[in-house]
């Protein structure tokens, strides 16, 4: 299992997420390995996350590699710098897109982390 696979998992087993509560809209995401296109659809109903395999409409449509993909579901890639870079292409709701970055995992950078057992 890829690491996009199991963080589309872990949405589909949460199956709500209170900081979405204000939140109706669609995203696809496309996400190409070399020749090979997977495709995640999630569902979002005032909170409510719904998660499938399809290719189906979206409001929202986020393009990305496998590789960059996989970076973000590890918290090792922010989703806003990789828009800026170009890595994801955003068609649609880029507002919807940019408030599902709170769903990815976070790494603590060297700024973030705890420094108490350092003497500061």
């Amino acid at each position: 299992m890829t690491a996009t696979s199991a963080f589309f998992e872990r949405l589909t087993v949460a199956g709500r997420d209170p900081r979405f509560s204000k939140v109706c809209g669609s995203v696809r995401f496309d996400i190409r390995d070399g020749g090979h296109l997977e495709q995640w659809l999630l569902d979002i109903d005032h909170g409510r996350m719904r998660v499938t395999r399809s290719g189906g409409p979206a409001t929202t449509v986020v393009r990305v590699s496998a590789q960059v993909a996989d970076a973000m579901a590890r918290g090792e890639v922010n989703g806003l710098a990789a828009i800026t870079r170009g890595d994801i292409l955003v068609d649609g709701d880029l507002g919807l897109a940019l408030r599902l970055g709170r769903l990815f995992p976070r790494e603590a950078g060297p700024l973030q982390r705890d420094d108490r057992d350092s003497g500061r």
